[in-house]
Parts: C-alpha cells; sequence; structure tokens
C-alpha cells in the first residue's frame, strides 16, 4: 500500500453557524492523504494508473464552494467524493482547518480530522 498526499490546499470557503460567516467567508487550509496502490503506475510512468494530484485538488475546491455550517459536513463531502471518484483508494484522511474562527480568544485555527 501507498500513499499520496497532497497538502496545503489553500481555500476561501462560507463555512460557519454565523451570519457573518456566511456573508464573509474565511479562510480554509485542506490536507489529503489517500492511502493506493500506485507500483504499477511507477513501473511504467503512467499517470492514469494512479490518482491525479490536481483531480484530488479540484474535489477540495469544488467542495469547498459549496457553503455548509459545519466544516464536518464539508469533509464528509471531500472524502465522499475522493473515495467515488478514486475506487482504487483504499483509505483516506482529509484535514480542514478553518484559519482564525471567529471564537472568544485568540486562535490559529479549530480543524477537524476523517479518516475511513
Amino acid at each position: 500500500m501507498n500513499i499520496i498526499e497532497v497538502h496545503g490546499i489553500r481555500t476561501h470557503g462560507f463555512h460557519g453557524c454565523l451570519k457573518e460567516e456566511s456573508i464573509i467567508g474565511g479562510d480554509y487550509i485542506v490536507d489529503i492523504d489517500v492511502w493506493t496502490t500506485f507500483k504499477n503506475a511507477a513501473k511504467n510512468d503512467d499517470l492514469n494508473s494512479t490518482i491525479n494530484y490536481v483531480d484530488i485538488k479540484n474535489i477540495v475546491i469544488n467542495e469547498m464552494d459549496k457553503p455548509s455550517k459545519l466544516i464536518e459536513t464539508v469533509a464528509y463531502r471531500i472524502i465522499n467524493s475522493i473515495k467515488n471518484d478514486n475506487p482504487s483508494v483504499i483509505k483516506c484522511l482529509v484535514k480542514v482547518r478553518k484559519i482564525n474562527p471567529p471564537i472568544d480568544g485568540d486562535v490559529d485555527y479549530v480543524s477537524v480530522i476523517i479518516k475511513e
């Protein structure tokens, strides 16, 4: 089994329970780890036999563009889309970080992590 990591995908989205979050939005960073087998792709130097990083990034951007109250919801949409679009995925980890969340105090980020 092999792992493909696509980390630090920066997006701006409109997620949150506060009205202002749906108007102003906020910044997010998403990390994706995909467990798969890419030995044949490596042997044959064939992109079609592995998971394309650009496709992963595009799935993240597409799902982050859909407003939700919870980043948990967004994370599950991302993991489901990755697994549905890539049958060779054995396991996937999605981490969504909400930068400077609107909570009382000085907080760099909050995050959710899903591994399925």
